[in-house]
């Protein structure tokens, strides 16, 4: 049987489709900085409940951010399919405490794990929600009652970034199969 492949939708913020999710998170944290995206990310959630539109002078960059989001958040759902098949075999060298940032000590040494983590508690559909909601009501100029928990799907995207990064710094390998 195949499996359904996702699209990563990078073609909007890349300017081409990238079909594998190690290439879409190096291109996605190419892109711009991972303290840029926490702040981003940080202001949008933080808009969403005030009377106040969020980026108004240029609401363009929310909707390039809100693509770029979306294509990382794709790229985790399918990189939590990767753990069995993928591992962290050298970290980053000389890393300060600080780096491991919101990654629990087991989540430093196994970034795959917050993946898994994230995608056991929500399904892809409601981490698009949740960015889709906050795009939404950050953009609104007055405060809406919302009755969805914003919350968690955001610890949960900020430790995607952080692990992300943790990925990029330090040696996957392909685990040998006997398949």
């Amino acid at each position: 049987m195949k499996k359904n492949k996702i699209s990563f939708e990078t073609n909007f913020w890349a300017h081409h489709e990238l079909e594998n999710p190690f290439e879409v998170v190096d291109a996605f944290l190419g892109c711009e900085s991972l303290a840029f995206y926490k702040q981003t990310l940080s202001e949008i959630v933080f808009y969403r409940s005030k009377d106040e539109v969020y980026q108004k002078e240029c609401p363009g960059d929310v909707f390039f951010c809100y693509t770029a989001i979306r294509s990382f958040i794709r790229a985790c759902w399918s990189l939590q399919h990767k753990s069995k098949k993928w591992k962290v075999t050298a970290l980053a060298q000389n890393r300060s405490i600080l780096s491991q940032a919101s990654l629990t000590a087991e989540e430093y040494n196994n970034p795959f794990l917050v993946f898994e983590n994230a995608f056991a508690e929500h399904s892809l559909a409601d981490f698009e929600f949740f960015l889709c909601e906050i795009i939404h009501l950050s953009l609104r100029p007055t405060i809406v009652e919302f009755d969805s928990d914003l919350l968690t799907p955001y610890i949960h995207v900020i430790k995607m970034l952080d692990a992300s990064q943790l990925l990029l710094e330090s040696q996957v390998e392909k685990i040998k199969t006997n398949e």
